[in-house]
């Protein structure tokens, strides 16, 4: 028997699958078993590369980011380490050495192999 995903709705553990749907007997949610699918490949974040990112990896900034506000720039070749995984528009959180906590985009930075 395959493990089936909880309710996207109310992390109901009960879902239930009927045809191609899977439904919550809490909540009554119906989704497509396919889409559930597709929206966990979908929220994996990824470096250029294409590299899968975690929480607590090591990464190096590959181009020069402005720091809006500031003249401060975070230079090329920077490496940050213990990053966070968030949802939104900049989807790492971390503390860069010399500057201090901010939100960087995925696609400027590259997993460092430890």
């Amino acid at each position: 028997m395959s493990e089936l995903p909880p309710c996207p709705q109310c992390n109901s553990a009960y879902t239930y699958e009927d045809g191609a749907l899977l439904i919550c007997p809490e909540c009554a949610h119906e989704w497509s078993a396919t889409s559930a699918a597709e929206e966990a490949e979908a929220s994996v974040v990824r470096d250029a590369n294409g590299t899968p990112l975690a929480d607590g990896d090591t990464v190096t900034v590959i181009k020069d980011l402005k720091i809006k506000g500031t003249s401060d720039v975070v230079k090329v070749g920077t490496k940050v380490k213990n990053i966070r995984i968030v949802d939104g528009d900049h989807d790492i959180d971390c503390r860069i050495p010399g500057i201090g906590s901010m939100g960087l985009k995925s696609e400027f930075v590259r997993k460092v192999s430890e």
